[in-house]
């Protein structure tokens, strides 16, 4: 039955915006070792890995930009599972990233552990616990009472950030993050050697949640979002599902925190407030949500965009950008991979 519930919604070919899965996907072992996910996926990781590289003499900034857009990729597509799959809005997602932030730069700052492993470690347990409180609070309300619920958990949390100063530095935050190790003592520096971390990072980000999505419990997800009532009337546990969403999405964020950090060698209150958690929204919302393709996408739009109109227009960028997304949200349906989706299927018309 709950198959029935989402076998309209074909995930696989939200998932392809290359529409290729029907004409020249390989069957068989190679797709069941990637779990589904299609092969050409993996010519895009030396693509990724190499350009950066190559581009640097012409385009200085471009291996900082890069690592910007992989990491801020994680934690959009972490949003997503909550926004697009699950149907939880939430403008509290900042809290997140930051638990995980603020972790890592304490454990170098204070005790001079920059240990990537630990830093991990210690930014999902902190996140895990954040996100379990703030679920069973949270999912008892819905609607604009849920929003408002995670919004004031992030507020919360950057004002302990801001007035908890022995311990994150409050307004100032905490600078002097040191680069991370590996095991072994392995310090990866920041340019080039670290883009190539966080892409690896972002990459199992990525197969995992892919991975999660086409799984049964991924598959309930949207069951829930598409008619929670009937899901419920069939025997699901629809709020522990929910939560457990909450839970995952709040450990990917933290993900992205301690790798931000670690880019950034710096975390400030101002780093987890209310504008980084609606910069995410507004990412997801432009490159399409529901999909993993889709924040990456709008990720990439809105770093650039951002970028090029802060070098061009310097007084005036928020208020051009501000206005170029009230227009895309208003006319332009699901996004930049909506956009995709509808060329596509008026080519198949077309053709048939």
């Amino acid at each position: 039955m709950a198959d029935e519930l989402v076998v309209d919604r074909d995930l696989t070919a939200v998932e392809m915006p290359l529409d290729i899965d029907a004409e020249v996907a390989p069957k068989g072992a190679a797709r069941r070792w990637l779990g589904g996910l299609h092969p050409a996926y993996l010519l895009l990781i030396p693509v990724l890995a190499v350009v950066p590289w190559a581009t640097a003499q012409v385009f200085p900034f471009g291996v900082s930009l890069a690592t910007s857009i992989l990491i801020l990729s994680v934690f959009t597509m972490s949003l997503d599972l909550l926004l697009g799959y699950a149907g939880l809005p939430s403008f509290g997602h900042a809290a997140f990233l930051g638990l995980g932030a603020y972790a890592t730069a304490i454990l170098s700052v204070r005790l001079g552990i920059s240990n990537l492993g630990i830093a991990l470690l210690a930014a999902i347990g902190m996140a895990s616990v954040g996100s379990l409180v703030l679920g069973l609070l949270a999912l008892r309300t819905s609607g604009v009472y849920f929003l408002m619920l995670t919004l004031a958990f992030a507020q919360m949390l950057s004002a302990v950030a801001e007035k908890w100063t022995p311990v994150t530095g409050g307004t100032n935050g905490l600078p002097g993050v040191k680069s991370p190790e590996l095991f072994g003592g392995i310090v990866v520096p920041r340019g080039i050697p670290y883009y190539w971390l966080t892409l690896v990072i972002a990459v199992i980000c990525f197969y995992l949640m892919y991975r999660l999505i086409h799984s049964p419990f991924g598959r309930t997800l949207i069951g829930i979002h598409q008619n929670e009532a009937r899901m419920r009337a069939i025997g699901y546990n629809t709020r522990l599902y929910k939560l457990g969403s909450f839970w995952i999405a709040g450990v990917f964020a933290s993900i992205a925190g301690v790798m931000y950090t670690f880019f950034n060698q710096f975390i400030s209150p101002d780093d987890i407030g209310f504008a980084t958690s609606g910069t995410a929204v507004l990412m997801v919302l432009l490159g399409g949500e529901a999909t993993l393709i889709g924040p990456i996408l709008g990720t990439t739009a809105y770093v650039l965009l951002q970028n090029f109109l802060s070098s061009m227009f310097t007084g005036r960028w928020q208020l051009i950008m501000g206005a170029l997304f009230v227009i895309f949200v208003l006319f332009v349906r699901g996004g930049i991979l909506g956009i995709w989706t509808r060329v596509q299927t008026r080519r198949k018309r077309g053709s048939a």
